[in-house]
């Protein structure tokens, strides 16, 4: 069985163990004859825990795992010596039950192995200690040495416990949940040290026909076949998961997006006949832990498509694609659809959201969240994000005119470039320029930007916001949006997602949820939006729960803006008729 504890947690336990037993020193120093001997010597070494335990708080949690067997195997030095010098037997013996710390640490922190080897050190070193004190019967020491045993076995029976938690039974490998648990630590410590990390998404290939031909045990074996090949090529410090299924996920600190493609292509060939669909991509500054796996999945979608059996480096030299975007770019060849916001009432079009689209010569049209991510990754988005503002305001503009005036314009909006420090005052300048008024453009944030949680994202929304600009969550109701976020963003929008809508005309469960979320929007001052409405009992129901506005096929499909010009003066709900 692995380790399950992280550095960070490991930090943690350590120091405050470190911090109770400076702690238990200086009661002991405070109790003992002033004139006794060894009083000194105690103070030292509780000043040594105490330090310990400053340097383990400030330090620890970035330090690798061989690390704290340095600390650990230094902590039953420091209590061994302290038993050996105190002053009388009763501070021997409770410095001694000190010991009891070791056992929690060692089968807490480390695999059975060396948890073992310092399990018996500490036992050997307090009884040694005890005995040479000659104050302390053998039997005596044995007990305390029972005690420390005892409180090992059973650390050892709750770490097993907790390992089946985020263990695959079937491989023995970390599974999805422990996956996810381990990534943000690693992600903090890559931050924090400027060390590289790559993360890599597996997929075994027309694995389903195995399962089909040979039956589910053949698959099982071919499953653990994979499992231990990669067990043994992998570093120590890397953590391989079964991500669900034929699907697989591995975290490599220390490594850089190349070194990892070099080492994935080197280990799939360790198990032919079974072939491995590859991605690998490199955590980049200011990434979130969703977005390093989009990209890693990204690269895995590019490894499928071109042919299976690969491994491809997401934004490495053998994707073409962000070279064809940056050329689609330049040549005006990315479209702008938009897709009316109506107001629920009425069927009135308040509003729409601008999309981009984008069809390649050879592959035909590119998904958006794959050319979105493409942009993001190589460095396009914000040349991508000013190309579908400039275009939607300057297309749109003779609809809002004949509208009066007045037309909501939803912009989707990513992380990377709201960290950008010119984005603001690009936006500012591409109003101007158009006359499109700032107060009827909304940001739409991502979901990803709310995870990341940039203070220099948040301090650009409040910038725009203060222009006049409003701010929408997007996808409100699913994933990482949660409400203690309401409270750190300035909002104005809430755009329940279309999972969640989708089956609000068929749940009375959900479309009274959906009602108590209207609810509170509502008294909190933000507007809402429905996503995804596709029918007209989804409409009904948002009606009768009092939601304002809403978009989806049910009141028009994204079409280029002159498509809407024709439109206009009709209610989308005639529309859809």
């Amino acid at each position: 069985m692995s380790e399950v504890a992280t550095p960070r947690t490991m930090a943690a336990t350590l120091a405050v163990f470190y911090a109770f037993a400076g702690i238990t020193g200086l009661l002991v120093v405070a109790g003992a004859d002033p004139a006794g001997p060894g009083r000194e010597a105690l103070a030292g070494l509780t000043l040594v825990a105490v330090t310990g335990a400053a340097v383990v708080t400030r330090w620890g949690a970035r330090w690798p795992r061989s690390a704290f067997h340095g600390f650990v195997g230094a902590g039953s030095v420091l209590i061994a010596t302290a038993a050996l010098v105190s002053p009388d037997t009763a501070t021997a013996m409770v410095c001694g039950a000190l010991m009891s710390f070791i056992a929690v640490d060692a089968y807490f922190f480390f695999a059975h192995r060396a948890a073992f080897v310092h399990m018996v050190a500490a036992t050997s070193a307090i009884t040694a200690a005890l005995q040479l004190r000659g104050d302390v019967p053998l039997f005596t020491a044995l007990a305390v040495d029972s005690v420390i045993v005892a409180l090992g076995v059973a650390t050892r029976s709750l770490v097993v416990l907790a390992s089946r938690a985020t263990r695959d039974p079937l491989t023995g490998l970390t599974n999805r949940r422990g996956f996810d648990d381990a990534l943000p630590d690693l992600m903090a410590a890559a931050s924090r040290s400027g060390s590289p990390l790559a993360a890599v998404l597996l997929d075994l290939d027309h694995f389903k026909e195995i399962n089909d031909a040979d039956g589910h045990q053949a698959g099982d074996r071919v499953l653990c076949r994979v499992a231990d090949v990669w067990r043994r090529a992998l570093p120590s410090t890397a953590v391989f998961a079964r991500h669900g299924g034929d699907e697989f996920a591995l975290l490599l600190p220390g490594t850089t997006g190349d070194e990892a493609l070099d080492l994935v292509r080197r280990t799939t060939a360790g198990h032919p006949g079974i072939g491995l669909s590859c991605g690998v991509a490199e955590h980049q500054p200011g990434d979130s832990a969703a977005q390093l796996m989009r990209r890693a999945d990204h690269a895995l979608y590019m490894a499928k498509a071109a042919g299976r059996g690969r491994a491809e480096l997401d934004g490495g030299e053998s994707s073409e694609l962000a070279r064809d975007l940056a050329a689609a770019l330049a040549a005006g060849e990315v479209q702008v659809h938009v897709q009316p916001v109506v107001e629920v009432a009425s069927g009135r079009m308040t509003g729409v959201e601008a999309l981009a689209r984008w069809t390649h010569p050879r592959l035909g049209p590119v998904p958006p969240e794959r050319f979105v991510a493409v942009a993001e990754q190589n460095g396009l988005i914000g040349a991508l994000g000013e190309h579908v503002l400039r275009t939607a305001v300057t297309q749109l503009n003779p609809l809002r005119r004949a509208m009066g005036g007045s037309l909501g314009l939803g912009i989707n909006v990513s992380g990377r470039e709201l960290t950008d420090p010119a984005y603001p005052q690009r936006v500012r300048a591409v109003l101007a320029e158009s006359g499109w008024p700032a107060s009827d453009v909304v940001l739409e944030v991502t979901e990803s930007l709310l995870e990341a949680q940039s203070s220099a994202a948040v301090a650009a929304l409040h910038d725009l916001r203060a222009s006049g600009l409003r701010i929408a969550i997007d996808d409100f109701g699913t994933g990482y949006s949660s409400l203690s976020r309401l409270d750190a963003l300035p909002v104005d929008i809430l755009k329940f997602d279309s999972s969640f809508v989708a089956t609000i005309a068929t749940s009375p469960r959900r479309a009274q949820m959906l009602e108590s979320m209207v609810g509170m929007a509502r008294a909190l001052g933000l507007s809402m939006v429905a996503e995804g409405v596709e029918a007209r009992d989804q409409d009904a129901v948002l009606g009768l729960v009092g939601c304002t506005y809403a978009q989806g096929w049910l009141y028009g499909r994204p079409v280029p803006p002159a498509e809407l010009v024709a439109r206009r003066g009709r209610t989308f709900a005639a529309v859809a008729d």
